[in-house]
C-alpha cells in the first residue's frame, strides 16, 4: 500500500549518524509505502535541476549531479547547498545526447581518484558516444582525459547508451546505444549497439573477446543490444545486469556474458513504431542469447541499479529500474542463479519519469526526474 502526504514543514534526514536540518518552510510531498515487507517514505530533497542524468557520491554527503544539457552541480545530500561544477567539456546537447553518466572509482573516496564520464560530442557534423575520466580540486575538473571516443558516429541524436559500471577486478564496462541505426547492432566493426570493456586507464584487456578477430573492435564486450541505459554489476556473484529500451514493446533485462549476441535487430519481442509488425525474424533464435526479462508494454528504463545496502535488507540482491514511460520504479527479484522471479512498481504516484538511481552509504535510495527533481527514499 501507499499513500501520499502533503504537508507544510522541515524536512529532517539522518545523515551519516547526525540529525541535520533540511531546506527551508515549503511545501513537500512524503510518499509512504511497504514493499517486500519493508517500509519505506520518499522524500523531496532538491528541485529545479534540468534533466539530471547521473549522480556519484563523491564523500558520504555530497552528490555530484550531471546535467543533460553540459553542466553539472554539486548537491549536499541534505538538499541544502547547490554548486556548479567547472572544468566540463563542450557536449552535443541534442535530442538524447548531452552530458550523461558519471560514476567514482572503487575506492575513490579514499584516493581522491578518478570519477568517469560519458557524454555526447560532434565529430564534423556528425556525434558519438565518449567514455572520459577526471578529477575533482574543490568545484573544479582538473586532468580531464578522454579514454574512449567509440566508433559510433551518425547525424542521428538518439541512442547514445549510456551507463558505467566496475567488476572490482579492474575493468570498466559502459555501454553505447545503437545511434538509430538497427544494422549497427550485428556489426562488430563499430561500438554503436555494444556494451564495451575497458581497463581503467581506457586500454583494452587482453582477454576481450574480439581483441584477435579482424574486423571486429576490440573494446566491445557483447554485441546485439538496441539501447542499454542501465548497467548494474552484481559483486557477490561476478555478474553484469543490463537493461535496455526495445522499440514499441520489448524492453530487456540482459544477464550479460563475455562476446555474447543479444539479438538486435535479428530478434526482438516488440513492435515497429509504424505499425503492428514484428521486429526482426523472430523473438528467439539459436546462437543468441535471450533476455531474462523483457517489458509488454515497455517502460521505457532510464537506468538500472543492484541493491546491497543494509537500510532495506528484504531489498538485498534485487534489481531497481527507472522507468521513464512507465513512471515508476521497477523492483526486480532475483533467484540464485539469475533467475527473475517477481517485479514490483514503487512510487508510481509521483508520476514522474525516474532517470537515474543510486544507494547512499546508508543503503538509501536516490533518485532525480526529468522534471529536475531530487528524491529520497529512506526508512
Amino acid at each position: 500500500m501507499t499513500s501520499v502526504i502533503r504537508t507544510l514543514s522541515l524536512v529532517l534526514l539522518s545523515i551519516s549518524g547526525a540529525l541535520i536540518l533540511t531546506g527551508v518552510t515549503k511545501a513537500t510531498e512524503v510518499i509512504t509505502g511497504s514493499s517486500n515487507n519493508m517500509d519505506y517514505q520518499v522524500s523531496l530533497v532538491a528541485q529545479n535541476l534540468s534533466v539530471p542524468w547521473g549522480m556519484a557520491f563523491i564523500n558520504p554527503n555530497q552528490l555530484l549531479i550531471t546535467q543533460r544539457h553540459g553542466e553539472a552541480v554539486i548537491i549536499d545530500a541534505a538538499g541544502n547547498n547547490r554548486t556548479q561544477v567547472k572544468g566540463l567539456p563542450d557536449v552535443a546537447a541534442a535530442g538524447q545526447g548531452g552530458l550523461l553518466d558519471v560514476v567514482t572509482e572503487p575506492g575513490y573516496q579514499q584516493s581522491n581518484g578518478w570519477l568517469y564520464f560519458t557524454y555526447s560530442k560532434m565529430l564534423g557534423e556528425q556525434a558519438v558516444t565518449v567514455l572520459a575520466r577526471s578529477k575533482l580540486k574543490q568545484d573544479t575538473l582538473i586532468q580531464w582525459q578522454e579514454l574512449l571516443v567509440t566508433d559510433s558516429a551518425t547525424t542521428s541524436y538518439r541512442h547514445f547508451g549510456s551507463r558505467i559500471a566496475f567488476d572490482q577486478q579492474g575493468h570498466l564496462f559502459f555501454s553505447v546505444g545503437d545511434r538509430g541505426e538497427r544494422t549497427n547492432g550485428q556489426d562488430l566493426t563499430t561500438h554503436a549497439g555494444s556494451i564495451l570493456r575497458l581497463n581503467m586507464d581506457g586500454t583494452v584487456p587482453a582477454d576481450n573477446p574480439f581483441v584477435s578477430q579482424p574486423n571486429a573492435l576490440p573494446e566491445i564486450w557483447s554485441y546485439g543490444h538496441r539501447n542499454p541505459q542501465g548497467l548494474a554489476y552484481d559483486r557477490g556473484n561476478s555478474r553484469l545486469w543490463a537493461i535496455e529500451h526495445g522499440p514499441r514493446g520489448g524492453d530487456e533485462i540482459n544477464l550479460i556474458e563475455k562476446g555474447s549476441n543479444y539479438g538486435w535487430p535479428v530478434t526482438s519481442h516488440g513492435k515497429e513504431y509504424w505499425g503492428p509488425l514484428s521486429v526482426g525474424e523472430a523473438t528467439e533464435k539459436e546462437g543468441i542469447v535471450s533476455p531474462r526479462k523483457v517489458y509488454i508494454p515497455s517502460i521505457a528504463p532510464g537506468s538500472l541499479l543492484h541493491y546491497t545496502g543494509e537500510a532495506f535488507p528484504g531489498w538485498r540482491g534485487d534489481l531497481f529500474a527507472g522507468a521513464l514511460k512507465l513512471e515508476h520504479i521497477n523492483r526486480i527479484s532475483l533467484g540464485k542463479n539469475g533467475d527473475i522471479l517477481s517485479e514490483e512498481r514503487l512510487v508510481s504516484p509521483l508520476k514522474e519519469r525516474i532517470r537515474a538511481l543510486i544507494q547512499s552509504p546508508e543503503g538509501w535510495i536516490y533518485f532525480t526526474t526529468d522534471s529536475g527533481n531530487l528524491y529520497l527514499i529512506s526508512p
